[in-house]
């Protein structure tokens, strides 16, 4: 596929996907969607990038779905705001935390609506100190959804993602540190260095480690402790029949660097 509303490259077993609507903040619609969603199931078919890095163009992450091409809804007399939620938003959403590598978030401007939930979804999330994050739904008369309502209060608490969806109000980067949203603020002139070291760093690493780590963390959210020490002993098998775990091991007795493959 071509892609005209995105940027897509890779080097140094990173995979960085952009968002490249500046002039329109980088509003989400059904084509920018398909881009998207082909981009991500190269890098988990392809098999070369061993970590995906997201960020925006311009001075935008993403300012959510594009309403003025009826981008939520498909348009027409009586609009179904949930159809796009179906066919576009949520399996792109759901092929983000199936990645079988890394994901990382850059978040460079305004994060909001279905771009608040694509910029938090990250394994890692580094917002730039202008960032901001926002569930301005309830302003239009909606409700939050590509997960946020599953995503928001896990990440900040009942509390805080209840008022943040109900009052729709931005919640700066600072605030977003403070409240455990996400990993960390730089300047904005360092958000893409600190987050490409970050992407190339979990690019060297063990891959299959990495995923385990991220499933497992998802899959003990929700479970009692007995599930959650059988969901561990049960990646714990997994990781220890790879490659990367017989390095590690030789590196550590070698004293040297591990030099993992990603297998």
């Amino acid at each position: 596929m071509a892609y005209d509303h995105i940027l897509f490259d890779e080097a140094d077993g990173v995979a960085t996907l952009t968002l490249n609507r500046p002039a329109a903040l980088n509003a989400l619609t059904v084509d920018l969607l398909a881009e998207m969603i082909d981009a991500v199931d190269r890098v988990r078919d392809e098999g070369t990038a061993r970590c995906l890095l997201l960020t925006g163009a311009g001075r935008a992450f993403c300012s959510g779905a594009d309403l003025a091409t009826g981008g939520a809804t498909g348009g027409g007399a009586r609009p179904d705001a949930g159809s796009r939620l179906e066919t576009h938003f949520n399996p792109l959403l759901e092929r983000l935390y199936a990645l079988p590598v890394p994901f990382v978030t850059a978040v460079n401007g305004p994060a909001a609506g279905a771009g608040c939930s694509y910029a938090l979804a990250g394994d890692i999330v580094v917002a730039a100190e202008s960032a901001y994050f926002l569930q301005a739904f309830v302003n239009i008369g909606l409700v939050p959804d590509v997960g946020a309502t599953w995503l928001l209060p896990r990440l900040a608490g009942r509390a805080r993602a209840t008022a943040m969806m109900l009052l729709g109000e931005k919640v700066p980067a600072t605030t977003a540190l403070d409240w455990g949203m996400i990993w960390q603020v730089v300047p904005d002139a360092e958000l893409m260095a600190t987050a490409t070291a970050l992407a190339t760093r979990l690019g060297t690493g063990p891959t299959r480690s990495y995923t385990l780590i991220r499933q497992g963390i998802r899959d003990c959210l929700d479970a009692s402790l007995t599930e959650a020490l059988s969901i561990e002993r049960r990646n714990q098998l997994a990781a220890g029949r790879t490659a990367d775990f017989g390095e590690g091991v030789a590196a550590f007795l070698a004293k040297r660097k591990a030099v993992f493959g990603g297998k």
